[in-house]
């Protein structure tokens, strides 16, 4: 078994393992590898160390064929063209048949012998005569892809609220669960407006601080229980798990804010 390297062949997608051989890559090489459905463009995204080694070393893995050269980026220009011309055409073609589908993205492979067409659907859709005027047009093999709307916004990408790129197109290799409990964990507003995506799903940023809110929650009285200090006491009525802060009620109908730290147990 030789060097192991990670690649990756699309921003925030998934890192493949791949046998370096001879080759000497750095982080950022651009390489030519072999895949199941060919050769195809990556980027050295995780460069040879131990522990992947040692992690991978019963797999058999598809090797580096060589880094990058002049031509292979003359090639992802075509396929780039081509990509373009496919989605004008598909797009055309879906319109003339009356297909209920959105297509949002064309893929071709590195050599140019496949196109992936990616689309959201509510429902399942015909689209056998669209695939027979599409291998007219083209002259290669096609597949048609139907994917979620989260899918769609991680091939997409865009801007979220909070200004920055989309999570799951910038760094997120996979999807993880979200639940509306999560943001109840985390006193935000359960206005699904507020906690949504530009996919209209809970955003995925709430299970980053997840595990963190749980571990402090352990820490805090639930809401509603009868806590002392040496001045006070009094039901609590809100919890600031970041500041370490309790606001209680006191008898008088006066509320009050105390440290984590001043609770009597």
């Amino acid at each position: 078994m030789g060097k192991i390297v990670g690649i990756r062949f699309k921003t925030g997608g998934k890192i493949y393992d791949f046998d370096c051989g001879a080759f000497v890559l750095q982080m950022g090489d651009q390489v030519i590898v072999e895949t199941e459905k060919g050769l195809g463009f990556g980027t050295v995204t995780r460069i040879p160390g131990e522990d992947a080694d040692q992690a991978t070393s019963n797999k058999a893995l598809k090797k580096v064929f060589r880094k990058a050269a002049a031509e292979d980026f003359e090639q992802l220009q075509k396929n780039l063209e081509l990509e373009n011309q496919a989605h004008a055409f598909c797009c055309k073609t879906i319109k003339d048949l009356g297909l209920q589908m959105n297509l949002f993205s064309v893929e071709a492979t590195f050599d140019a012998s496949r196109l992936t067409f990616f689309f959201t659907a509510d429902g399942r859709v015909d689209f056998r005569q669209l695939v027979k005027l599409l291998v007219k047009q083209f002259h290669v093999r096609i597949e048609m892809r139907q994917v979620g709307i989260r899918n769609q916004a991680k091939m997409c990408g865009g801007l979220g609220r909070c200004g920055r790129e989309f999570c799951c197109s910038s760094f997120m290799e996979k999807f993880d669960p979200v639940s509306i409990r999560m943001a109840k964990e985390q006193g935000l507003s359960l206005n699904p407006t507020k906690i949504s995506g530009q996919c209209g799903r809970l955003m995925c940023c709430l299970t980053f601080e997840s595990e963190v809110y749980q571990d402090l929650k352990a820490k805090f009285p639930a809401v509603g229980k009868i806590v002392k200090t040496k001045e006070h006491t009094g039901k609590v009525v809100r919890l600031n798990y970041l500041r370490q802060r309790i606001a209680i009620r006191l008898e008088e109908d006066q509320e009050v804010e105390v440290g984590l730290d001043e609770l009597i147990k």
